[in-house]
């Protein structure tokens, strides 16, 4: 199965961006194994080049590390962890923020807007 890239952004780093949302989002834990570089090419529809520059890059920011013989694993550093999901959310509550502030709202207004949102969420 392929998966649809945006032309804004180079493909190794939108896979990078997925693999981080899934360790995130704990679909993938601390000391997993990813797929092998041909296995993930094969299930993103690209070449394995394009793998084996996302794992270096991964393994550039200290998210993922590779053994030899053995495969890709994700760290068990907590703090890297910790650290690229505080970034990932501030990154988008920022997006959300400049949007919001693009309508005209104060931050009052954003914060009333959210809470409006949520409570709409739970009579549903």
């Amino acid at each position: 199965m392929t998966e649809e890239f945006s032309a804004s952004k180079p493909i190794y780093m939108q896979i990078a961006d997925r693999i981080i949302r899934k360790i995130v989002r704990r679909e993938n834990w601390p000391g997993d194994k990813l797929p092998s570089v041909r296995e993930m090419a094969v299930e993103s529809g690209v070449n394995p080049n394009t793998i084996q520059r996302t794992y270096s890059e991964l393994e550039r920011m200290g998210i993922v590390e590779t053994r030899r013989g053995q495969g890709t694993f994700i760290t068990e550093n907590k703090e890297i962890l910790s650290s690229i999901s505080g970034d990932l959310q501030r990154e988008v509550i920022e997006l959300f923020v400049n949007q919001m502030k693009e309508l005209g709202l104060t931050e009052d207004e954003m914060i009333f807007s959210i809470q409006q949102y949520f409570k709409a969420e739970r009579e549903a």
